[in-house]
């Protein structure tokens, strides 16, 4: 069987993928900063009429068509779109390969008969993609190079043994050589590929490189070139057709119980975990209806899956029946095996299951878990997180005084007296010092500009009262009476005996609470 090659070539790819999405009447065109200067990527037939081409400065294009409708380049939209296109290529031929940012090569060999022959192939596809609203041109040789050689030179189909006669009238360009060897040839008068035929090949190979032979027997065939498709990325998506329809919640979750063994095997196979899981239930009068659930963690549990659609399963509206369901899992991420029916495994699927339960009821976003911070300031010793997208932490050991169990925004005390206060009140409760403990002295983070600490340093205390709560207080010091205890860490200072205040600080400030200890 002779080898058979389809090249199809996209021409102006990227500016028919915007333009589907977003007509524009008139010149357009793709732009890409290069530089510091924006180029032409893709444009338009419009634009292509009045002079305007590839890689032209936007500057220059302006002045010849101040009209031009614009739009940035998205090169990941572009090579997802070229992706697709290779997916639905598969059609015409059981392997597809990228050919370039803008290309496809297919190896139909022993398949245009099932279309009525190469012309018939081709023209069907040719059909399909202009009714798609896709430029392109296609063409069928023996060989890759001379494929894609005359796909970029109007298209067509070169029959079985004329390699020579079909690549004769091409350009030198057409053998995919770099522009330097082209023009040295054009220099010479070897402009066309018929004229390199009757060559030697050790004399051009000396001259212009042996790149220029290689390519020249690739394009005839006397050098060996695969079509290496690439691996399709796996698809994590299941479905079922059901012979009668059905509309009972335990018929839905007994259908969803089989998908997700399926789907749950596939992600184990690429040892992927779903983040998300979506359910397409199609009725009979082709409705459909959509339940979708998040993960907090990776996961490839069909149990614990189960039980999280339950809820949602409950809420349809099945109409005249079901007759279809589909199950897929549209963000995955890597899942290492682990080992199960350890108690701390246990722990951890529990929790995320809590998270997961609660993040479908009110949103991800708002189930939030508190991670430490590297910061001395009570109130940036901490950072609140998404807990589904966050791994927990342990809190790094404090080398200095404990710190409180509950932690709050500062409260100010009032009919404070001592220093430490013997006697204050807080949230209308008097309470008795029994014996305090410090201060430690806390200084502000110069590189933050937060107004709560422009008084500057602030001294805190552990105070434990005759009431029974332990407080965390402190006070902004201006300036240190002689009689005040000296800022020492870990230093147990009972209260005056007789009822007696530790003399007030100089300039007098409030104090204030800021947590409570266990």
């Amino acid at each position: 069987m002779a080898r058979r090659l389809l090249s199809i070539w996209f021409p102006r790819l990227a500016s028919d993928t915007s333009l589907r999405d977003r007509p524009v009447e008139g010149p357009f065109a793709l732009t890409l900063r290069s530089g510091n200067s924006d180029h032409l990527h893709c444009v338009n037939p419009s634009a292509m009429a009045l002079g305007l081409s590839r890689g032209m400065a936007l500057a220059d294009a302006r002045a010849i068509c101040p009209d031009l409708a614009t739009r940035p380049a998205d090169l990941a939209r572009e090579a997802a779109a070229l992706a697709s296109l290779r997916r639905w290529a598969s059609r015409y031929a059981p392997m597809v390969a990228s050919d370039g940012p803008d290309g496809l090569m297919a190896d139909i060999s022993g398949v245009p008969h099932l279309f009525g022959g190469e012309a018939d192939l081709r023209d069907d596809l040719q059909a399909r993609l202009e009714r798609a609203g896709l430029a392109a041109t296609s063409a069928i040789a023996g060989t890759r190079g001379a494929a894609h050689a005359l796909a970029r030179h109007g298209g067509g189909i070169i029959p079985d043994g004329q390699l020579q006669q079909g690549l004769g009238r091409l350009p030198i360009t057409a053998l995919r050589i770099d522009h330097d060897t082209a023009a040295g040839l054009a220099r010479v008068g070897l402009t066309r590929i018929r004229d390199l035929l009757p060559l030697p090949r050790a004399p051009l190979a000396r001259r212009f490189g042996q790149g220029l032979v290689m390519r020249l027997d690739q394009a005839l065939g006397q050098h060996a070139e695969p079509v290496a498709a690439e691996p399709d990325a796996p698809h994590f998506g299941v479905r079922m057709t059901l012979p009668d329809p059905i509309g009972l919640q335990s018929d839905v979750m007994a259908g969803l119980e089989r998908l997700l063994d399926r789907l749950c095997a596939k992600l184990a196979a690429t040892r992927m975990g779903a983040r998300r899981v979506r359910l397409e239930l199609r009725r009979v009068d082709r409705g459909v209806v959509l339940v979708e659930i998040g993960l907090a963690r990776p996961m490839r549990d069909p149990t614990r899956i189960a039980a999280l659609f339950a809820k949602g399963v409950d809420d349809i509206d099945a109409g005249f029946g079901i007759d279809a369901v589909r199950l897929t899992a549209p963000v995955v991420e890597p899942l290492a095996p682990e080992q199960i029916g350890g108690s701390t495994v246990r722990h951890e699927d529990a929790l995320a299951d809590l998270l997961s339960s609660l993040g479908n009821r009110i949103g991800f976003d708002r189930v939030l878990r508190l991670l430490p911070a590297d910061s001395l300031i009570p109130e940036r010793s901490q950072i609140i997180a998404p807990a589904a997208y966050s791994a927990p932490q342990t809190q790094p050991r404090h080398k200095g005084p404990s710190r409180p169990i509950t932690l709050f925004a500062p409260e100010p005390v009032t009919t404070a007296s001592g220093h430490p206060p013997n006697h204050f009140r807080w949230r209308r409760m008097r309470f008795t010092t029994l014996r305090a403990m410090g201060p430690e002295r806390i200084t502000p983070e110069w590189w933050f500009d937060d107004p709560a600490w422009r008084s500057g340093l602030r001294d805190y205390w552990r105070v434990e009262t005759q009431e029974g709560p332990r407080l965390w207080l402190f006070v902004t010091p201006q300036a240190h009476s002689a009689d005040w205890p000296a800022p020492t860490e870990g230093k147990n200072w009972p209260a005056p005996a007789g009822g007696k205040n530790w003399p007030a600080p100089a300039g007098g400030k409030n104090w204030y609470v800021q947590g409570e200890f266990a």
